[in-house]
């Protein structure tokens, strides 16, 4: 009978702790190997295990893992090159296209955190979606929490101008100030 690898002891044991917040010292023993890490990032890349971490999910702290669901979701290959990476959140002014969260800045809706980008698809891959920058947006790391193959319209002009005029007269000026920032006027 064959021995265990270690990406292999590391599925069977996030399958037996479904749902439990897991350390990075736990899972290293686990593993029994240095490369612990890389056989977790092949579980999720590869395998389409959703392994949450502290990038995923502001309640998990760096060195926490969680396993969420014990069904694979289809693996895609979700490599997008720095280069098109830096192109879309220079496009998107590092401000996330869903609800304006600037990057580094406290979040507007966790001010607990700081806002992190992540570059989200507009048509999922998992719906055809590309890798394309057409098809490609920034999004905070609370916005993409809940994305899953959702894609909101951006609201148009008439009903963005229509939200601006019944806000009180100090935050037009708000609106004003970072846009005259925004577009450096």
């Amino acid at each position: 009978m064959r021995e265990m690898g270690a990406r292999d002891k590391l599925r069977a044991y996030f399958l037996a702790h479904l749902g439990e917040v897991l350390e990075t010292k736990t899972l290293q023993e686990v593993a029994g190997i240095s490369e612990w890490a890389r056989r977790v990032r092949e579980l999720r890349n590869e395998e389409g295990y959703q392994i949450l971490t502290h990038n995923d999910r502001s309640d998990l702290k760096p060195g926490q893992y969680l396993l969420v669901n014990p069904k694979p979701q289809p693996a895609f290959a979700r490599e997008i090159s720095k280069e098109t990476r830096a192109y879309v959140l220079d496009r998107n002014g590092y401000t996330c296209q869903m609800c304006g969260a600037v990057a580094g800045e406290p979040h507007p809706y966790d001010a607990s955190r700081m806002t992190r980008l992540h570059i989200g698809h507009i048509v999922d891959k998992s719906m055809g979606g590309t890798d394309d920058p057409a098809n490609l947006r920034a999004l905070c790391s609370v916005c993409n929490e809940g994305a899953a193959n959702l894609t909101l319209d951006r609201p148009s002009y008439e009903k963005l101008l229509i939200q601006v005029r019944r806000a009180t007269g100090a935050d037009q000026l708000k609106v004003l100030e970072w846009l005259a920032n925004k577009f450096n006027k």
